[in-house]
């Protein structure tokens, strides 16, 4: 499986200490299947350090999922009262260290908005029921979040250029969009990562990424 990681730096290294607490499950090393989840992260984290996004791309050996004597695997398979009780558990600011031993964790993510229907439901504002229900017609997400070195032991970082002829098409063209539309960046951002278009050219299959940024351009704009 191919997975994906969003940030303002291309990651080489990873180091589990450098990992933020409170997250969805816990701290440790987050990454998705879905590229342009992986993409709109990377935007976000370049504008907060003024940096440039960049998505890493890595191969993960899914055999951890069967080798149940070597890995300890927790897996969701969609949004769920288990779910949500343990994301509960992991962001809460009392903790500081992880409050399961697991080495691996997949599910869903609680983005901004579900986050905050989360905090609606921890201040009595809607019942468990309710919210689970809301959580029926939000969008696919996905996220691993590999919680040890031992896990880490399953991802190689991909050495292709597919990535890096991804990460430059769109930079060309959120450029493009910013002059053409006399818009920010953000707004730019937001156009082109929701836009058919990219997901066509996230799919490495189309071959879509062996054009020119011009051409997807063009595509865009249609």
């Amino acid at each position: 499986m191919q997975v994906y990681h969003g940030s303002y730096m291309e990651i080489f290294d990873i180091d589990l200490s450098k990992s933020q607490s409170n997250k969805d499950f816990g701290k440790g090393f987050y990454v998705t299947r879905f590229r342009h989840h992986a993409e709109a992260w990377a935007v976000n984290m370049a504008r907060r350090y003024d940096k440039r996004p960049f998505v890493t791309e890595f191969t993960l050996y899914e055999r951890a999922f069967e080798e149940k004597d070597r890995y300890s695997v927790l897996r969701f398979d969609d949004y769920n009262e288990m779910w949500l009780d343990f994301v509960v558990l992991n962001r809460d600011p009392a903790f500081t260290t992880n409050q399961h031993d697991y080495d691996l964790i997949e599910g869903p993510i609680a983005d901004d908005k579900v986050q905050n229907r989360i905090n609606d439901y921890l201040d009595g504002i809607i019942t468990k029921n309710d919210f689970l229900s809301e959580l029926k017609y939000h969008e696919k997400t996905h996220q691993i979040c590999f919680c040890t070195i031992n896990a880490l032991q399953l991802l190689k970082k991909t050495d292709n250029k597919y990535a890096s002829y991804v990460t430059r098409i769109s930079e060309q063209v959120i450029g493009k969009l910013m002059t053409d539309l006399n818009i920010d960046e953000k707004q730019a951002a937001d156009i082109y990562y929701t836009s058919n278009t990219f997901a066509a050219l996230s799919d490495k299959s189309t071959g879509q990424y062996e054009k020119s940024w011009q051409q997807i351009y063009e595509m865009l704009k249609k």
